[in-house]
């Protein structure tokens, strides 16, 4: 069923678990993420990416919406680390649910006066919206910024930005990273716990692939409701095709994409009991 996304964080701080927000590209996408919630009984969200809706289009989006309204489980669609003020217009007039307004890479002001911008009016629309204070660092599906670029989340800082532009729920950095982590990842736990003293609003954790259970358990506690995850379903979805490309064991496509939609559903699965969420749908 399809739901607002600050009623499914809110939901998940009140009762320490964080929500999966799962980038996906197609149908089988689509279907993987719903097949998992509804078999963990647990909530979702869809991400779209700004260069998968360059390509997609409206009807990506209104494919997403349809998928997680005839979900069994509440789900809704978030569009993801979003720039394009034009790109933003076309996916609140669609309906998404919520949107990061990204405005990491300006200065502060400038970030904040962007997402106020922003804010105004999704809410005005019924969204709502996530913002970026400090700057994540890795390369994923066209984002590439360097170890040099990134910034941590300033506490301070973080509470002026959600004073003033009025955001629903704050993307933190504290180590974490986009893509694969090289070697062990550290994160900045006492940042973090800083950063919940100072804010009520849900927490968002971006580059979730990768991090271990322990990390991932500590960061509930300290308020992250939202764990984004792409890297590892879509390298399972590549693997599948590569492997299919060599062997070409299924002589029908519809086999196939059935095939391809279970092995993203596994560790979509995984993931959900990982965060929590299996069984609090």
């Amino acid at each position: 069923m399809l739901t607002s996304t600050k009623e499914l964080l809110e939901a998940a701080q009140k009762q320490s678990y964080a929500v999966g927000a799962f980038n996906m590209y197609n149908l089988e996408g689509a279907k993987a993420v719903v097949n998992a919630a509804e078999a963990e009984n647990s909530p979702a969200m869809f991400q779209i990416l700004p260069n998968v809706l360059n390509y997609g289009g409206s009807a990506l989006i209104a494919m997403f919406l349809e998928a997680a309204d005839s979900a069994k489980v509440p789900m809704s669609v978030h569009l993801d680390h979003c720039d394009d003020r034009a790109m933003i217009g076309t996916a609140l007039e669609a309906g998404i649910q919520s949107i990061l307004a990204d405005g990491s890479t300006l200065s502060f002001q400038d970030n904040l006066a962007f997402t106020q911008e922003m804010t105004d009016f999704a809410h005005a629309k019924g969204s709502t919206v996530e913002a970026e204070v400090g700057r994540i660092s890795g390369t994923e599906d066209g984002m590439t910024v360097a170890e040099k670029e990134a910034k941590m989340t300033d506490p301070e800082e973080a509470k002026e930005f959600v004073a003033k532009s009025g955001v629903d729920f704050l993307a933190v950095t504290i180590g974490n990273v986009h893509g694969k982590y090289h070697g062990e990842p550290q994160l900045d736990f006492d940042r973090l716990a800083k950063i919940r003293e100072k804010l009520q609003i849900p927490l968002v954790l971006h580059g979730a692939s990768g991090l271990p259970a322990t990390m991932i358990q500590q960061s509930i506690e300290l308020g992250v409701c939202k764990f984004n995850v792409n890297s590892e379903v879509r390298k399972t979805y590549l693997a599948f095709w590569r492997e299919y490309g060599r062997t070409e064991s299924k002589s029908d496509l519809l086999d196939c994409q059935k095939s391809a939609t279970a092995a993203m559903q596994e560790v979509i699965a995984e993931k959900m009991r990982l965060f929590g969420s299996a069984g609090k749908a």
